[in-house]
């Protein structure tokens, strides 16, 4: 049993726990001034704690143990010489039993704001003391405005596991990630941001282990403030948590030389403690009853699907969030974050999402964050948890709408078309996302609040999407049930791989089509790495547990992959030029807004739209002519061509004032980017072939 010095009751109730923004959460931590430590932890129903500090040699040799005092608002502190930088340490916390409350004074805990962490054996962990300096020389954040802003998102080991350009040591690392032959990658390819599967400290699960599989995707955090060693260099790890953690500021600084962002996917949601009976490692024994979502018998209300919900309704676990996000965006100077399933962190004490939740207003109001991309996945498992377009001022969130109204338009309604001669819808749907989902997000937020995928992470590849009906997941160990059944795919009249060439270069242009639609949409376009050379999971919709050849990026190109790509960067270019692709407000009928582009819509004839032909199944052509209303950038029209039917139409070019002649930039119907197109005038005729897409400018 822990002896405890004081009366920890006595000491909360002369300071009672204020707002998550109270100076009584300050330095929580470790400390260090003039080679003396001080650590601060957090445990409102604790009544001893104590810090635990090992050999530097020997991680199970405990040299000192050393009590906290209580010092009110259910913060516990000790200061010590023992708490230097590169000691390893644990916590100890005993407290009273009952429902919901797990302490065990004899388990070694992490320090939930431990900077380092380091793992002597399987689920067990080490906090860290790092060295946090840094020489940054003078190399600032890019500052890419959202509407410049392409996303593409990747995992660190897989992007350069075998990228033969990447030095070996460097292959799936932080250092890798930033090696000259990766960002000449990002900068061909036309990207502005990476954005980084989970980089915090993370564990496999049990389960997993027991198959002989891992914990790929990083979803199953340990700790919020450490950065996931085994991503650093075989050096990196070998000298400690301080050098892997200058590793990971090396790789952005690089990227921020050379322009690129980097965004990080973070998951506060939930922890790697899983369900009661799980490893325990943190929250479990710090403080279980406020850190996680439980019933009044201690039963955890899990609304993530992993386990447990942390409790943000709590004013530490909030702060703890908010601190982590400081810490990443101000010490190791990262410019965005991509929250999973960020309703849960928007979740009040009766477990309802609100918008305006202090949580999800701090992180969007802090000074310390101004200027950090915010991104939400909108959704989670529990009731209520499907929230696209609920979130608030400074939040950006992935459009699933777009997702599958996308997915639809160019795979299931096509495949329906071929079993039943006639499309289920007609083109109204689509034109809505295409322009920016403004029946998703307010005209307040405009279409920027939308990140548009086609695919992520989770799910099939784009070149599954063409070429799958039906999921592939038996080797993931859990007889095929796990992953979406419902994915909106089409493999084009053959299952899987073939060698029909037909079927082939059907498949080619659906992907052409695919990413063509994404990077031409309003809205902030997010491209999954290996998409642009049409990278394949076998049919495995989710390979979360495979760190192999699987999921790793395969560089070995053949030379419809290299056209492949050649049509992407292509596609980031003519955004980058052409502001009237990229709004960052919505127009309106009566005014004039800066910032927006102003939409006509005609049909194949060159005529208006009618209000009958929007929701027509028959009717699958569009003319969409986007004109900006600029406000930093010279105007700038384009004219879209949208056909979806299999069938080639013949396509009037419409009249437009002002405009005497389309200048062709990009169309889908050529396996390599063509520049020989014709220049078009108002009223020419041609014949759109079937399931393409023209761009042009118009001038």
């Amino acid at each position: 049993m822990i002896s405890a010095p004081a009366d920890p009751t006595t000491a909360a109730s002369e300071s009672p726990i204020p707002g998550l923004l109270s100076d009584a959460f300050h330095d929580l931590g470790v400390r260090v001034h003039d080679g003396v430590g001080t650590l601060r932890v957090w445990s409102e129903n604790a009544s001893a704690v104590e810090v635990v500090v090992f050999d530097d040699d020997d991680p199970d040799w405990i040299v000192d143990t050393l009590p906290l005092s209580p010092v009110g608002g259910g913060v516990w502190e000790a200061t010590t010489p023992e708490l230097r930088v590169g000691a390893s340490y644990s916590v100890r916390v005993d407290g009273p039993h009952g429902p919901g409350m797990t302490f065990n004074p004899a388990t070694l805990l992490i320090d939930p704001y431990a900077r380092g962490l380091a793992s002597p054996g399987i689920h067990s962990w080490r906090s860290v003391v790092v060295d946090e300096g840094f020489d940054w020389g003078g190399v600032a954040k890019p500052s890419t405005p959202m509407d410049r802003t392409v996303v593409y998102e990747a995992h660190v080991k897989g992007l350069t596991k075998r990228h033969p350009g990447v030095p070996a040591a460097l292959h799936g690392t932080y250092a890798g990630i930033a090696h000259p032959v990766m960002i000449e990658h990002y900068r061909s390819l036309g990207v502005t941001a990476i954005e980084l599967l989970p980089i915090h400290a993370f564990a496999s699960e049990p389960r997993l282990l027991q198959l002989g599989l891992t914990n790929y995707w990083g979803y199953n955090s340990v700790g919020f403030f450490a950065p996931h060693a085994p991503y650093a260099t075989a050096a990196a790890q070998a000298e400690g948590a301080s050098a892997v953690l200058r590793e990971v500021k090396g790789m952005v600084k690089l990227l921020h030389e050379a322009g690129i962002e980097v965004i990080l996917d973070v998951v506060y949601n939930h922890t790697a403690e899983q369900g009661l009976g799980e490893p325990r490692s943190s929250f479990r024994g710090l403080d279980n009853r406020a850190y996680y979502r439980q019933s009044d018998d201690g039963t955890y209300i899990d609304v993530t699907g992993c386990g447990n919900s942390v409790n943000t309704s709590t004013d530490a676990a909030a702060r703890l969030v908010l601190d982590s996000l400081r810490y990443w965006a101000n010490d190791v100077q990262i410019d965005g974050f991509r929250f999973d399933l960020a309703p849960t962190l928007g979740r009040d004490a009766s477990h309802t999402f609100t918008p305006d939740h202090p949580l999800l207003s701090a992180i969007a109001q802090d000074p310390a964050l101004q200027g950090v991309k915010l991104i939400a996945e909108p959704w989670d498992v529990g009731l209520g948890g499907w929230q696209t377009g609920a979130f608030g001022d400074g939040w950006a969130e992935w459009n699933d709408r777009y997702r599958d109204r996308v997915r639809n338009f160019w795979l299931s309604d096509i495949d329906y078309a071929r079993r039943a001669a006639v499309t289920p819808v007609g083109i109204g749907g689509f034109a809505t996302r295409l322009a920016g989902s403004a029946n998703t997000f307010s005209a307040e937020r405009g279409p920027l609040a939308g990140v548009n995928f086609v695919t992520a992470h989770d799910g099939f590849t784009l070149h599954d999407l063409v070429s799958y009906d039906v999921k592939r997941n038996e080797a993931n160990g859990e007889h095929g049930r796990d992953g979406a059944g419902t994915n909106r795919s089409f493999n084009h009249g053959f299952e899987g791989p073939t060698d029909d060439d037909g079927v082939l270069a059907t498949r080619r242009r659906a992907m052409r089509n695919l990413l063509g639609t994404l990077l031409l949409s309003a809205g902030v376009p997010m491209i999954t790495a290996g998409d642009e050379i049409a990278r394949s999971q076998r049919g495995n919709n989710n390979a979360y547990c495979h760190d192999s050849a699987l999921t790793w990026y395969d560089w070995s190109l053949e030379p419809w992959q290299e056209d492949l790509r050649a049509h992407v960067a292509l596609l980031t270019r003519i955004r980058r030029e052409n502001p009237a692709l990229r709004p960052g407000r919505f127009a309106h009928a009566d005014r004039t807004v800066p910032g927006a582009s102003v939409i006509d819509w005609y049909d194949e004839t060159g005529q208006t739209m009618s209000v009958e032909q929007w929701t027509d199944p028959s009717h699958r052509t569009l003319q969409y002519a986007a004109q900006s209303t600029p406000e930093h950038e010279a105007p700038n029209r384009t004219l879209l061509i949208v056909h979806g039917r299999e069938r080639g139409v013949e396509v009037t070019l419409p009249s437009l004032d002002g405009v005497t002649r389309f200048v062709p930039l990009w169309s889908s119907i050529e396996e390599r980017p063509c520049a020989e197109a014709p220049v078009r005038c108002p009223g020419e005729t041609f014949t759109a072939e079937g399931t393409s897409m023209y761009l042009f400018r118009a001038e």
